[in-house]
């Protein structure tokens, strides 16, 4: 005895063969409505990772700038090549700024404090950024420092009266000239 396939099941079996995939019953209404909720909140609940949670550091913090947190720190001399010109400069190690007030801990970075980065500005608008961990010696150990002199002269009002250099960068795309501002922001 023969048996008739009827035309309509054999359309959507070729259908299906055709796509190479087997369509998915809609999701029950109970799980499709926990899935929105749980974007809502912005944790699904499925994961096993738990949601973002506020860094337990003070963020931003502005690390001053003035005469009187400067002028107890160490000065050291440097030598900088820019634009195929040697500056020979004195200022401020960067680190020196941020240990002197607080904002980089003494001992190795590690955890929440490896999330965060030095936002250095200037008065025309320009901004460079540097990490906690390239700073710290027992890690990237880059040396960055804030000058005001070079030459044996204070720097010109188009250079400073303080400005940021790196002279172990190849290229000086982030030393700051006119330097107005630091900031220690923890990433989002």
């Amino acid at each position: 005895m023969i048996r008739l396939v009827p035309p309509l099941l054999i359309l959507g079996l070729s259908a299906c063969a055709s796509t190479g995939q087997a369509q998915r019953a809609p999701a029950p209404a109970q799980e499709t409505a926990a899935s929105e909720t749980s974007q809502i909140e912005g944790h699904d609940p499925r994961l096993h990772a738990a949601p973002p949670q506020p860094s337990p550091i003070a963020s931003p913090v502005i690390v001053p700038l003035d005469a009187a947190t400067l002028a107890p720190l160490p000065r050291e001399s440097v030598t900088a090549t820019a634009h195929e010109r040697t500056l020979h400069c004195e200022g401020i190690p960067l680190l020196a700024l941020l240990r002197a007030t607080g904002t980089m801990p003494a001992e190795p970075l590690r955890g929440a404090q490896l999330t965060r980065y030095v936002q250095a500005d200037a008065r025309d608008g320009y901004r460079a950024v540097y990490s906690l961990a390239e700073l710290d010696p027992t890690l990237g150990n880059r040396k960055v420092f804030i000058v005001d002199r070079c030459e044996g002269k204070p720097l010109t009002d188009d250079d400073g009266p303080l400005r940021l250099i790196a002279p172990e960068e190849t290229r000086p795309a982030r030393w700051v000239r006119q330097l107005k501002a630091i900031t220690v922001i923890v990433a989002p």
